[in-house]
């Protein structure tokens, strides 16, 4: 998108999370054609129900405001699917005493002038790696959940309407988000009691916090994480009651107070109408290029950057490092003398028609990449802070 139309889309945003007026007349009357392409952006960052509804507060046409309807109707109904699972699955672990802690969008949401307003894509919840196993039984057994595939720190589960639950077992994957593992290995050590409740756990606010900043590194890294974490971390410096010297001496002790930095002047342009700068407007058009979910040219870039360049990002997908490898694994804890076999074994997942031509994307990307657009990642990666 142009940068007039990126200016309607986070004025937009604006006027929804902060309640501000938007009138289609300070930008111009927005075109079924202008209105079909901020919507489209906005779907790919999964926020198109927040412009749709600074559509519908807007004096727009009637027709806008059909569309502004269904876009914001679909994200009410999909908040209640998940708000239903959600509550189901806490009810089931705490029956089972099962000591288990909510993430991400399931405690943010609480802070958005409505719960609907922050989307997910599924419900994320920490458990002890030793009751792993029971909280699978559980939610299988007692609500019919389908397993799916085991990744390095979560599993994958599926109700029977649909809705996605990761069961994590730990919180970031060695080797991602500079520093972060050591702090965020000890988040057992940060958490209280959920009011009410004998086995839900939330963590404390600095440790929540650095969490949010942690996976948001995380997703950069992998091509970049959408619109919607700034939105998040805006919230968080604005409406929720945290300590500022905490939150930054987690983010110094991990390493990630320069991308935090970084981070919260986007959000101040964003969402509290800031002036942007260079850097900011850097890692913007990194941000709105690579969607919600990142896109494998970002990732490529940025691997090769972290792993010394196109050999060593090639080394890196082929052989996987050995602490990375046990967690799709845990049978290497006991027989590590498997090694050898179990990265043979990976390797036969480019079998599946998906996974091959997925491979063969990256290997594309990863030829393509010339030395000037390497030099300025690396530039940029060093800017802020990762």
């Amino acid at each position: 998108m142009d940068q007039g139309t990126n200016r309607i889309l986070f004025s937009l945003l604006r006027s929804a999370i902060r309640g501000m007026p938007f009138e289609a007349t300070e930008h111009g009357e927005i075109s079924p054609d202008k209105l079909g392409e901020l919507l489209q952006m906005s779907s790919r960052h999964d926020v198109d129900h927040l412009v749709a509804l600074a559509l519908k507060q807007s004096a727009l046409s009637s027709s806008v405001g059909d569309i502004a309807d269904k876009t914001v109707f679909r994200a009410v109904y999909r908040y209640r699917q998940l708000k239903y699972e959600y509550d189901s699955v806490c009810a089931a672990l705490e029956e089972a005493q099962i000591p288990f802690i909510p993430l991400k969008g399931s405690v943010l949401r609480a802070y958005y002038p409505e719960p609907w307003m922050r989307t997910s894509c599924d419900i994320d919840v920490l458990v002890h790696t030793c009751d792993l196993d029971a909280a699978i039984n559980c939610l299988t057994e007692k609500f019919g959940y389908e397993q799916g595939e085991r990744g390095t720190h979560d599993i994958a589960l599926q109700s029977p309407s649909g809705v996605h639950v990761e069961l994590h077992f730990d919180l970031v994957e060695e080797g991602r988000a500079n520093n972060a593992i050591e702090v965020l290995s000890s988040v057992w050590d940060n958490v209280s009691l959920h009011e009410g409740y004998n086995y839900r756990y939330d963590m404390s606010d600095a440790f929540f916090y650095f969490y949010h900043i942690a996976h948001m590194a995380k997703h950069f890294e992998n091509g970049g994480c959408g619109i919607r974490p700034f939105i998040d971390l805006w919230i968080l410096d604005h409406t929720v009651d945290g300590n500022k010297g905490e939150r930054d001496a987690l983010l110094e002790r991990g390493e990630l107070l320069a991308f935090a930095n970084v981070s919260r002047a986007l959000s101040e342009v964003w969402i509290g109408g800031g002036e942007a700068d260079a850097l900011t407007l850097k890692m913007q058009d990194f941000l709105l290029h690579g969607g919600a979910f990142g896109s494998s040219d970002n990732r490529v870039a940025i691997q090769q950057k972290k792993k010394g360049g196109r050999f060593g990002y090639l080394m890196s997908r082929i052989f996987v490092p050995t602490a990375k490898l046990k967690r799709y694994y845990p049978i290497l804890e006991k027989h590590p003398w498997l090694m050898p076999v179990m990265q043979v074994r990976r390797w036969f997942m480019l079998l599946d028609p998906e996974v091959a031509k997925m491979a063969r994307s990256e290997l594309t990307v990863n030829r393509s990449i010339d030395s000037t657009k390497s030099a300025e990642m690396n530039a940029f990666l060093t800017d802020i802070g990762l």
